[in-house]
């Protein structure tokens, strides 16, 4: 191979290799890591109360991408480690980071006060949001509207109690439009990478 073929084949690899960064597919339409949900008929929206007692929507997060999980503050590991990556997500994102919101759903609101989502989310992110429904019912409704399951483990003292659930996050466009679920344990350059793609988007 000449000098001018060698040029011509590493700026052909170079290019490929910057488009699949880049996370283009080779129509040109971008590639996400996380699961595709772009059109879903549930997980649309919902109405909980924030940690200082007024009422959310997505509409209040439009022009931002909203990373929605479901969890509770005594969790030992998952919930931790997903915000701490959230964390980590909007440092990726560099001057777009404040155009990351993240949220955080409490399936345990009998444990979870508005102080006690308030301080929790100070720990990771000053700019991340608890959330929390205002009944048991209304807690099931929005769970079963965005299929997550959890459920009360008993522990040897009535507190003492763990809480099993789902364990993936909901992300939706600066339009409010669901597109995406990841999953836990998902790559967090990955998924900084996703929501990159969703930035550039309209």
């Amino acid at each position: 191979m000449n000098k001018r073929s060698l040029l011509r084949w590493v700026t052909a690899t170079t290019a490929a290799a910057a488009l699949l960064a880049a996370g283009c597919s080779d129509s040109g339409q971008p590639g996400f890591t996380s699961i595709d949900l772009t059109g879903a008929d549930y997980a649309k929206d919902f109405t909980l109360r924030d940690f200082n007692g007024q009422l959310r929507s997505l509409k209040d997060y439009q022009g931002k991408i909203v990373v929605m999980f479901f969890g509770y503050t005594q969790c030992p590991d998952v919930c931790p480690t997903t915000m701490t990556e959230l964390v980590a997500v909007k440092k990726m994102l560099g001057a777009d980071g404040d155009k990351l919101q993240a949220l955080f759903v409490t399936i345990d609101p009998a444990r979870d006060t508005p102080d006690m989502l308030k301080a929790y989310m100070a720990n990771f992110d000053p700019s991340f949001v608890g959330l929390r429904a205002d009944t048991p019912e209304q807690l099931a409704a929005i769970a079963k509207d965005y299929k997550v399951y959890y459920k009360k483990v008993e522990g040897k003292t009535p507190t003492s109690y763990t809480m099993d659930h789902s364990a993936g996050s909901y992300i939706y466009d600066t339009q409010g439009r669901l597109r995406l679920y990841s999953r836990y344990g998902s790559d967090v350059t990955a998924l900084a990478g996703d929501i990159k793609l969703l930035l550039q988007q309209k």
